[in-house]
């Protein structure tokens, strides 16, 4: 009895002198400004509407669970073609800074829009991006690998007459950028499949389709490729730093992230059953 009691012992202590505890030393890096300003003209709406929100925040290590909101900066919007200034304001102090007065950008202009923060100012141009409305969204009863999915049927009418890319909100975080290469001008329609992990099914979800610039299309599918399906917008962690369209006027070196952007976007709103 005391040479098998002896044995697990021995091993024990064998394997504990052996282990060993590995430190990993995660470089820290200062923190950068996040400049999120995605316009959307809801066109399709009568009355139209805006969500014309500047959300600024700072960058943080990779570890870190939180993401530092900026409450002390300085944002407006100028309209190029008349200089008429719109001024932002953070009134709940969340770093989510709104038009003083509520406006819907215009057709065919220019918008700067400028962001002073620790003495330094960065800058951005945009003009708003034409799109088309939605013609259907339904829910199919096709289903991939699993047998769980729940299909998405998305269909709409493309614009022959200039080269579109799109952005689709698909609800949760989930992003899809397309382009027209392959069917300009024509009638379209395409399939997402949720799993499981995506959406709880019975449930009410929104989705999004807007007008992008080809330089946007290129910052999010980028975006996407780095962060996984579920990009989460400019503020998720990135592998590298991501370069958007805001420069440091003052500083060039001290480069922000984000983007400023106008879409023209249309909204749809569906319930989605549980047909497994």
């Amino acid at each position: 009895m005391k040479k098998i009691l002896f044995l697990p012992v021995l091993l024990f202590f064998f394997f504990s002198s052996c282990e060993k505890v590995v430190e990993i030393d995660v470089p820290s890096i200062p923190p950068k400004l996040i400049i999120d300003a995605s316009f959307e003209v809801h066109f399709d709406e009568n009355p139209i509407t805006a969500n014309t929100v500047v959300k600024l925040r700072l960058s943080a290590d990779y570890f870190e669970e939180t993401i530092p909101t900026v409450i002390n900066a300085t944002v407006f919007l100028t309209d190029k073609t008349n200089n008429n200034v719109i001024n932002f304001t953070d009134n709940n102090a969340d770093g989510d800074y709104e038009p003083v007065n509520a406006f819907i950008p215009a057709d065919n202009t220019d918008y700067e829009l400028t962001v002073i923060y620790d003495n330094e100012t960065y800058k951005g141009t945009a003009t708003k991006i034409k799109s088309t409305p939605f013609t259907s969204v339904t829910q199919g009863d096709k289903t991939l690998f699993s047998g769980n999915e729940t299909e998405l049927e998305i269909a709409f009418k493309d614009d022959i007459s200039v080269d579109n890319y799109y952005l689709f909100d698909l609800t949760n975080n989930i992003f899809l950028a397309i382009e027209d290469r392959f069917f300009n001008g024509a009638d379209y329609n395409f399939s997402y499949f949720y799993d499981e992990e995506d959406l709880k099914v019975p449930t009410a979800v929104k989705i999004k389709m807007s007008g992008i610039t080809k330089e946007y299309f290129t910052y999010f599918r980028v975006l996407i490729d780095q962060s996984g399906q579920n990009a989460g917008g400019p503020f998720e962690t990135v592998p590298s730093s991501l370069l958007g369209n805001m420069i440091n006027t003052t500083n060039e070196a001290n480069f922000p992230l984000g983007y400023f952007h106008i879409s023209e976007t249309d909204t749809f709103t569906i319930f989605l059953e549980d047909k497994n």
